[in-house]
């Protein structure tokens, strides 16, 4: 039986009822990913329910009733993303309420934040050298510890350069997409408002009084 065969009634609403949101299907999957990664669970929930707007924004009482958690559970989640840079607080316009917001930047700013963090044990790692001597085996390990972080510091910083030249590019290819688009979609109109237009002219009254002589 088809799906479109089947019987509507009591049943068919029910399952209806019992159908997930497959919105809320992806949270929960994307949110497995970030806590598989080191992110806790309810901050990754709170994450991935705000990186799936189209703005990027929700107030507490929305994140509360779309992810069924308390209201501390989103503030809990909040601090801990606001402190890894994965989210920000905003005043919502026009009243006294919070909203959180992710930026559309959100993965770029983590790696920059990445870069922080690997310059501060690049640092506490080159102290150590100096501490247990560069000849000793220790000294060697720390030395070539402190050389690998120099090293992606400097492969991450290019990397993050050249991907800010490609989403310019990105961007610009998406704007002239949508350019072209509207400017298609303008012409279409345009041609079949000008097909329904009545024929008016010397020609239409000519054929205005054929018809009319014939009768």
């Amino acid at each position: 039986m088809r799906k479109d065969d089947r019987p509507a009634g009591p049943d068919a609403d029910h399952d209806a009822r019992r159908a997930p949101d497959p919105l809320l299907v992806y949270i929960d999957r994307l949110a497995s990913v970030l806590t598989d990664s080191g992110i806790p669970r309810m901050p990754s929930r709170v994450f991935a329910a705000l990186i799936t707007q189209d703005d990027g924004r929700l107030t507490s009482q929305e994140l509360s009733e779309m992810l069924d958690i308390s209201p501390a559970a989103v503030s809990g989640a909040i601090r801990y993303l606001t402190q890894i840079n994965l989210a920000t607080r905003e005043r919502q316009p026009g009243t006294r309420r919070d909203r959180y917001r992710v930026l559309d930047e959100v993965w770029q700013d983590a790696l920059f934040e990445r870069d922080t963090i690997m310059a501060r044990w690049e640092g506490s790692l080159a102290e150590g050298v100096a501490v247990v001597g560069a000849e000793t085996p220790a000294g060697r390990r720390l030395t070539e510890s402190v050389m690998m972080f120099q090293f992606l510091r400097g492969e991450l910083s290019g990397m993050l350069e050249r991907w800010q030249v490609r989403r310019a590019e990105l961007r610009a290819e998406g704007d002239r997409a949508a350019a072209v688009a509207r400017a298609l979609g303008s012409g279409a109109e345009s041609e079949s408002g000008s097909r329904a237009e009545p024929e008016s002219g010397p020609r239409a009254e000519s054929e205005s009084g054929s018809g009319a002589g014939a009768n």
